[in-house]
């Protein structure tokens, strides 16, 4: 049942009114080949029989013309009056294959991969960022946008459930973790080229620094002197008839201090000496064995294993998390947000970098144009098949209500046009019939 035409929409009241225009057309058709039919079998007076041919060969013509279109209209979206007829309700039964007819012609000429990436390239992204970042303006939303994101991140982020979440998932990675493993791995990459052998060098001039200072000589006197009272008291005594204790301490730690120094010096100036080599041997076999040797392997997952338990760990952890996420959500809460200004001043700088560099630009295009092309690769089956899939669970009922409601009223448009091409038709046939020419 229609319903009332208040509870109607502004589309569905004119493809209301259209439909009865149509069909009011139709009508005034019937009507007048009636009427013509009927004066020319009465057998009206000449002036007024000349017409009636003319009128009824229009009427009849148009009233064709109609019905034909009304047909064809009413097909498209239902059976015209609920007959089964073949080819009608044409939208509702073709539905599926044109939800994947244009799901594949979205997918072919939407998102083709090279039409994307060329319309991409030609736009130039990165120099495009440079110039609406290096815009203060601009780079304050930018940095309000990331503001907010941070705000609703580190709101998320305290919340109990979330972070219980994600101490659960970090504490089972770290349980999987190889921790050995990566060390030695990470080791390895940092003795590369004989980067270990310049931390030595660095070491060793230090401690030859340390060791020359008088107040470190006199600390390194002090603990001679007691190390040798405990260990051999009564050499101390017989040495003592000679030079006092003190004096002798003095003497030897300066000695000890200048032999240390000196050694250091050689180690450091010979590439070959015996300490690099030994060292160089304690790193190469300390890494494989990381990487190796079972009970070092285990004694390095127990450490790790005991840490993880550890509940003092666990509520450092944890007190330091919340003192992070509290600082951060106090800041950014504030007018003049540190956070928020370096957010502001990164972009600014990052979109002036973009303006100058034409370097970071073309690598920055390059990442932007690969990362373009698999998403687009990735989307493109993905928006084909939700498309399909989309069409597909529409209600019937639904579709064809929305499409007529879309289309409705130009196709009526082709009903009038039926009615009036007909009725023309028929005018230039009777023509053509009346002087012979057919």
């Amino acid at each position: 049942m229609p319903r009332p035409d208040v509870l109607l929409s502004d589309p569905e009241r004119r493809l209301r009114k259209m439909k009865l225009s149509a069909l009011a057309l139709l009508a005034v058709t019937v009507c007048l080949f009636l009427l013509s039919h009927a004066m020319m079998r009465q057998g009206e007076a000449a002036p007024a029989a000349g017409l009636w041919p003319w009128l009824r060969a229009f009427s009849e013509a148009a009233t064709v013309g109609a019905l034909a279109d009304w047909f064809a209209v009413v097909a498209l979206f239902r059976r015209p009056l609920g007959l089964p007829l073949p080819h009608t309700a044409i939208i509702p039964n073709k539905k599926n294959s044109l939800g994947d007819s244009l799901a594949v012609f979205v997918r072919d000429h939407f998102l083709d991969s090279a039409a994307i990436l060329e319309k991409l390239r030609a736009l130039d992204p990165a120099a495009r960022l440079g110039q609406w970042l290096s815009r203060p303006e601009q780079s304050g939303k930018a940095a309000a946008y990331m503001r907010t994101g941070l705000r609703e991140a580190l709101r998320l982020l305290d919340e109990q459930s979330v972070k219980q979440a994600l101490t659960d998932g970090l504490r089972a990675y770290l349980l999987r973790w190889n921790l050995a493993g990566t060390a030695s791995e990470i080791l390895g990459l940092l003795t590369r080229n004989g980067r270990h052998q310049r931390l030595l060098d660095e070491v060793l001039q230090q401690l030859g620094l340390y060791l020359a200072d008088e107040a470190v000589r006199q600390r390194v006197a002090g603990v001679l002197l007691r190390h040798a009272q405990n260990e051999w008291p009564g050499i101390l005594k017989l040495v003592g008839v000679v030079a006092s204790v003190d004096d002798l301490s003095g003497k030897l730690a300066d000695k000890l201090a200048r032999a240390l120094v000196d050694e250091l010096q050689d180690i450091l100036c010979q590439p070959d000496h015996e300490l690099r080599q030994d060292y160089e041997r304690w790193v190469e076999t300390y890494i494989q064995r990381l990487g190796r040797d079972p009970a070092l392997i285990e004694q390095v997952e127990s450490i790790k294993q005991r840490l993880l338990e550890h509940r003092e760990v666990g509520a450092y952890i944890d007190g330091l998390w919340n003192d992070v996420i509290r600082t951060l959500r106090t800041d950014l809460d504030r007018d003049d947000s540190a956070v928020a200004a370096h957010l502001r001043q990164l972009a600014q700088d990052l979109g002036q970098r973009l303006e100058k560099d034409e370097e970071l630009r073309a690598t920055l295009n390059e990442h932007m144009l690969s990362a373009a092309a698999g998403l687009a690769e990735h989307l493109r089956e993905g928006a084909k098949d939700h498309i399909s899939r989309t069409v597909r669970n529409w209600d019937d009922q639904d579709l064809v209500r929305e499409l007529e409601l879309s289309v409705g009223t130009d196709l009526q448009f082709i009903r009038f046009n039926g009615t009036l091409v007909g009725g023309l038709v028929g005018v230039a046939l009777h023509a053509l019939l009346m002087f012979g020419l057919v």
